[in-house]
């Protein structure tokens, strides 16, 4: 039997699960073009950049329980399930930017992005 997670742990875990997946990813990434011989922070910047959507939609856990909440919350009027999503969207995208950011930092690339 499923139950349902309460709002705040889950905008928690959106957070910290897509802003993991940037830097895990990058560095992770990066260790692996240090062993091909290629420049390290170059490709952990340059990954940090690609995995911003990937982080997204894994810390959402998937995109169809997302459609479904939003055409839930617009068919049947439920509002409140339409407001949750769009927190739990906004707490990934903040995930993805935070760990993205801080990945330029640590590069010294252009903080422009």
């Amino acid at each position: 039997m499923y139950m349902a997670e309460a709002f705040m742990p889950q905008f928690i875990k959106c957070f910290f699960t897509a802003f993991g997946v940037i830097v895990g990813g990058s560095f992770l990434g990066g260790l692996g073009a240090f062993l091909m011989g290629e420049p390290p922070l170059s490709e952990i910047h340059r990954l940090s950049k690609i995995l911003r959507i990937w982080a997204i939609i894994a810390a959402l856990g998937g995109t169809f329980d997302t459609l479904y909440s939003f055409e839930k919350g617009l068919l049947d009027g439920e509002t409140k399930d339409l407001v949750k999503q769009f927190l739990l969207i906004l707490s990934s995208m903040g995930g993805a930017y935070v760990g993205a950011h801080m990945i330029n930092w640590f590069c010294q690339e252009s903080m422009s992005t």
